[in-house]
């Protein structure tokens, strides 16, 4: 028998509770100077609903840099602010809702 979606009620592989996460979102990518001079960019406003760590790993291997998870946010080593918004829209968030600033 398989596991049961606890939002949801689904089983796990009917479960469309992230794709619901994802087309109801308002994400902000931003980009920070760091201690030396640094650049990070900056990915916030994600739910728990979304897996972070999957989105984290498919960003960071795509622009081949480093990140982490930090509260809910994702920082990624570097400049991508446009690069990041075309992969997420690529992951099935909407375009509308993903603000660059």
């Amino acid at each position: 028998m398989s596991e049961v979606c606890p939002n949801c009620g689904l089983p796990k592989e009917l479960c469309v509770c992230e794709t619901i996460a994802k087309e109801s979102e308002k994400i902000r990518i931003l980009e920070v100077k760091k201690r030396y001079g640094k650049i990070s960019t900056i990915v916030q406003g994600m739910s728990k609903d979304v897996d972070t760590k999957s989105i984290l790993k498919e960003l960071k291997t795509r622009l081949a840099c480093g990140g982490t998870i930090k509260d809910g946010v994702i920082e990624l080593q570097g400049k991508h602010r446009e690069k990041v918004k075309a992969i997420l829209v690529k992951l099935g968030f909407k375009e509308d809702q993903i603000e660059v600033g």
